[in-house]
């Protein structure tokens, strides 16, 4: 929001947008709810029973956190209205821009927290607050789809962090001679699974092909999968007989971080023929530890499939990985652009977006248009 451009009326339609999340986030609701919780978190003897009070504490904050943005972002807006008034009281006395300026400023703070509010406001699915697996897996292109997999995976362990979530790495083998195989993380950290889930399907990638010596330009796809990771309330169970558990040793993508014992585990569902992966870790224990969570995870999904009929619930429709089916493509030649088909986003920094993980314009476009398509 330019500083010459800031209105008044400007203001009255963020204050509108805010009036519509409190509404969508029940937020009466949940000061009720924190008000509760606290009362409980004082009882007397509220920590004999340590996991339920890690789960009341857990929902207290988060009750806290959604009250708190938005109370925050009204101080926000008086502020900026109170910095316009006194302005438009001073006329043409040359510290009356300052404060406009002041204005413009504080509303273009404003907008972007209310684009995250209005993101959580339309996380309606039962894990959308939660932790997400991400899985990402080289289609067509053969070696550059594998290279392409790794920029993929780079980009979404810079989007993470500009999130300040925390992300373990379960899987992440190099290929033979340039980039990974495939790469399986989980993401922990607020909405986590409703922001990524916009990224499952397939990306295609244009460019000159790094492996090519006539410098063709090569088209290559890579896909992204989503789930989420299950609440502890939500058990899945496994047959032992049904699962099949092979070690080997754990390698990585460039040399680093290789564990050179024999810890690596790969987890096979028999009945569905599932393969899990894990070797960030450094005992067996625990990487067939994080396999069964990630299995059990896609158990569910599956399950969910079978009940529905409709796995795009979670992460959308399986399609192939290439041609025709691509959800967002980078153009780095002839000319540079990063297009998400769905929506219409789009932009020309493509460094923006695959060096610096800049892709909430894009995560949040998928939600405006997936809800206004939900309300049409």
């Amino acid at each position: 929001m330019a500083e010459e451009s800031i209105t008044a009326e400007a203001l009255d339609a963020l204050a509108a947008r805010l009036d519509e999340v409190e509404v969508y986030l029940h937020l009466g609701e949940k000061r009720e709810r924190a008000a509760e919780l606290e009362r409980q978190s004082a009882q007397p003897g509220f920590w004999d029973d340590a996991e339920h009070a890690r789960a009341v504490m857990a929902e207290l904050s988060a009750a806290r956190d959604d009250v708190k943005a938005v109370e925050d972002a009204r101080a926000e807006l008086a502020d900026a209205r109170a910095a316009l008034e006194l302005a438009g009281e001073m006329g043409d006395d040359p510290e009356a821009a300052g404060l406009v300026a002041e204005a413009a400023s504080t509303a273009e703070v404003l907008g972007r927290s209310i684009d995250q509010l209005e993101l959580t406001s339309w996380f309606t699915g039962e894990f959308d607050h939660g932790d997400a697996i991400v899985t990402i897996k080289p289609g067509q292109g053969g070696l550059e789809a594998q290279d392409w997999t790794f920029m993929l995976f780079k980009m979404y362990m810079k989007y993470c962090a500009r999130h300040g979530w925390k992300v373990t790495v379960n899987d992440c083998p190099a290929a033979e001679q340039i980039g990974i195989d495939r790469a399986t993380f989980t993401v922990e950290g607020k909405d986590a699974f409703g922001m990524l889930r916009a990224e499952a399907g397939v990306h295609r990638l244009v460019r000159i092909s790094p492996t090519d010596a006539k410098k063709r330009r090569q088209t290559t796809f890579a896909g992204v999968e989503v789930i989420p990771v299950l609440p502890d309330d939500i058990d899945i169970e496994i047959a032992p007989d049904d699962i099949r558990v092979d070690v080997y040793h754990a390698s990585g993508p460039g040399g680093q971080g290789v564990n050179t014992t024999d810890s690596a585990v790969r987890v096979t569902h028999l009945p569905t023929g599932i393969v899990v992966t894990c070797q960030n870790e450094r005992s067996q224990i625990q990487n067939k530890a994080a396999c069964m969570q990630i299995l059990k995870a896609r158990l569910y999904e599956l399950e969910l499939q079978k009940r529905e009929d409709k796995l795009d619930e979670i992460r959308g429709p399986k399609t192939e990985i290439g041609f025709g089916n691509q959800i967002r493509s980078y153009v780095l030649y002839p000319y540079q652009m990063v297009k998400d088909l769905r929506t219409g986003v789009e932009t020309g920094n493509v460094d923006a977006v695959l060096e610096e993980g800049d892709l909430d314009p894009f995560i949040i476009g998928y939600h405006r248009w997936a809800t206004s398509e939900e309300v049409s």
